[in-house]
């Protein structure tokens, strides 16, 4: 008696969302900013340089042709060295700083190279739903600053 291949498989009854929901998009969001500084911040520990691509649409200026490329991209760095020489660290939601507790901007680190821990910290907070009503709060600002 063999057993089917199927059989072993653990089935279930699911159906693909047609769109995800606006928290789940603009948790993914953070998300993807986040593991950019992480790997930024591995990256300048380790020594080297972290430049990653994307595909942008480029006109030739003598054809006037467009054609798609793969150019470079400069990550700007979420953190900075403060006046008594710690590192302090923001969190951005597009060009917005979250406000992380009241008043409160940013995150002290006192060695450089816990950074990565800490941003680590803060990618798990953001998968644990933590950050979902600061990033809200984000957003309706910056939806705010464009219908002036």
């Amino acid at each position: 008696m063999s057993t089917s291949a199927l059989a072993t498989l653990k089935l279930t009854t699911a159906r693909k969302p047609r769109a995800l929901p606006d928290v789940i998009k603009r948790r993914n969001k953070l998300l993807n900013k986040l593991s950019e500084q992480r790997e930024l911040a591995m990256a300048q520990l380790e020594g080297r340089n972290y430049t990653p691509k994307r595909l942008r649409t480029v006109r030739d200026k003598a054809t006037g042709e467009r054609t798609v490329r793969e150019v470079p991209v400069r990550i700007k760095a979420w953190w900075w060295t403060g006046e008594k020489n710690e590192t302090l660290l923001s969190i951005f939601y597009g060009s917005r700083n979250l406000e992380l507790a009241k008043g409160k901007t940013a995150i002290e680190i006192t060695d450089y190279k816990q950074l990565v821990s800490v941003l680590d910290t803060v990618i798990t907070a953001t998968q644990n739903a933590e950050l979902d009503v600061l990033i809200e709060a984000a957003s309706v600002k910056l939806r705010d600053g464009f219908k002036k």
